[in-house]
């Protein structure tokens, strides 16, 4: 409809209106009446307002003379001449009627300001702790002669014999030491230079086996009888568990080669993988939880000793160590487990309930109250999260309600997402030499319901100056084509709602006029 005769309408309606003394206007998705222009008595002898037309409630390009209700059942708002007093103060709200309101379960809550603590959770694995794990690996060549513990897991205690070796290397140092030995004490009458190189030369053998990890012990028994020994006795560093064994009877073995391999365990690490965004919370020092999914019914408490300075790239994490006792070895290596890690605030900040956040991918969306039925979406840039709130650095100011149930039922297909488009451009005004909707007649000729998109061959479209052609636009709401089989002939109304992106605000079945040119190419967007 044009905007002159839109205004003309508008005023004769009015005029009518008042010489009758006032009029209501039925909001029935409201439940409620409104009195609109009551007299030059009314509100203090305020003057009558004429009502000039009625505007789409979503800032859709769709006026009406009289009062009515788009295809979601939500009312048009009136435009006064002079202003509208009692509408939005943007195009960009949403008017809902307080029954439907009540119907849909809207809920808000208060942003508030809040110390924004949270527990940071993360994946982790049980590990030995790699300072208390000693491998057994003898410095000269030699075979195994006998092995007394033979089994990979079995525990062992400090001192206990693990295994027996023989070497030729082993048995002519101990000869040497023992004949070096004797050979000082027969030198004792002699002169000081023969005494010094023989006890040089004690001393020499002494230090080979000490080298070679002989204990003590075996030293002093070897000095005190002067017999050497066939083999040589290995024996636990610590008690533990033997994690490695690769020892077998009679092997022969290389000088370095690991025998075995023993863990204490009766402390173990957890190796968290945290997550990118998470790691600037984690400090060492700080207390951990840990559950094992074998132990449901217990906690392990730790703390964090070591925050790993690399970053997993494949999984974007960074590994945090966290040292746990583990009496009764409940605790066993690779065991999953499951890492709490609480992080403390850094001080108040604005903060909403998680499910107020509507997140599209590309911005996020909360949804102010502003009154009764009056709700106002905003783009928000978010903060830190805990399990209940998120921090909003930009968007809402402490105390404003916002939406936290039933938001998901007010972004009904793309009524919202047509308010959320005030926030990149204004809009456009009755009468502006900028024009936002664009009229077309033309034939339906599919409409699928998943993705909401009818195909529709239309003639020239004189205000986009596009030729006669078939092709695709979004429906903004199913509703409007309910009633329309393939083939009907149509008028309607659209708009650009993002770039390349076509959406019906309006149809009709065509009147009289003649059907719209056949297209002469296809086209599926602009």
């Amino acid at each position: 409809m044009k905007q002159g005769t839109g205004l003309a309408v508008g005023i004769v309606v009015g005029a009518l209106v008042a010489g009758a003394g006032g009029y209501w206007l039925g909001t029935k998705g409201g439940g409620t009446a409104q009195t609109v222009g009551a007299g030059p008595a009314a509100e203090g002898g305020r003057k009558e307002r004429k009502i000039l037309y009625y505007r789409n409630p979503m800032g859709l390009p769709d006026t009406s003379p009289t009062p009515k209700k788009d295809p979601m059942g939500m009312d048009y708002i009136p435009v006064f001449e002079g202003g509208e007093e009692n509408e939005p103060a943007s195009a960009n709200q949403i008017k809902i009627g307080t029954e439907k309101v009540q119907k849909l379960g809207v809920r808000t809550e208060a942003a508030q300001l809040r110390a924004l603590d949270r527990i940071v959770r993360a994946a982790g694995r049980v590990e030995p702790d790699e300072r208390r794990t000693y491998a057994i690996s003898p410095k000269f060549e030699g075979y195994v002669e006998q092995l007394h513990v033979n089994v990979t897991g079995q525990p062992v205690g400090k001192g206990q014999p693990l295994f027996e070796v023989y070497s030729p290397e082993l048995v002519s140092a101990q000869r040497e030491y023992a004949i070096a030995a004797q050979g000082v004490e027969a030198l004792k009458g002699a002169d000081a230079t023969a005494q010094a190189g023989m006890k040089q030369l004690a001393e020499s053998s002494l230090a080979r086996l000490k080298n070679w990890d002989i204990s003590e012990a075996q030293v002093k028994a070897l000095a005190q009888s002067g017999e050497t020994k066939r083999t040589l006795t290995f024996r636990s560093p610590v008690s533990g568990v033997i994690t490695e064994k690769k020892a077998l009877q009679g092997m022969r073995f290389m000088p370095g080669e690991v025998l075995y391999q023993v863990a204490d365990l009766s402390s173990v690490w957890v190796v968290a993988d945290v997550f990118e965004q998470d790691i600037g919370f984690v400090k060492t020092g700080a207390s951990a939880k840990v559950r094992i999914n074998a132990y449901p019914d217990k906690v392990f408490e730790g703390k964090i000793s070591y925050v790993y300075p690399t970053l997993n790239e494949m999984t974007r994490t960074v590994p945090v160590r966290v040292e746990l006792a583990n009496p009764g070895l409940l605790l066993k290596p690779a065991m999953f487990a499951q890492v709490e890690l609480p992080v403390g605030a850094r001080g108040t900040v604005v903060t909403v309930p998680v499910s107020a956040v509507i997140d599209s991918g590309t911005r996020q969306i909360v949804l102010v109250q502003l009154g009764e039925g009056r709700f106002e979406p905003r783009e928000v840039k978010l903060g830190a999260r805990s399990d209940n709130h998120v921090a909003v650095i930009d968007g809402v100011k402490d105390g404003e309600q916002v939406v936290v149930a039933a938001n998901f039922l007010i972004d009904a297909e793309s009524n919202l997402k047509a308010a959320v488009s005030g926030f990149s451009a204004p809009e456009a005004k009755v009468g502006a030499s900028k024009q936002v909707g664009h009229q077309a007649s033309g034939r339906i000729d599919d409409y699928d319901p998943k993705t909401g998109t009818a195909t529709i061959e239309h003639g020239p479209i004189d205000s986009l100056k596009w030729p006669a052609m078939t092709m695709e636009f979004k429906v903004a709401n199913e509703g409007l084509v309910k009633e329309l089989k393939p083939g009907s002939r149509i008028d309607f109304e659209f708009v650009e709602r993002g770039q390349g992106e076509w959406v019906i605000t309006a149809i009709k079945p065509a009147g009289n006029a003649k059907p719209a040119p056949a297209a002469a190419s296809s086209h599926s967007g602009h």
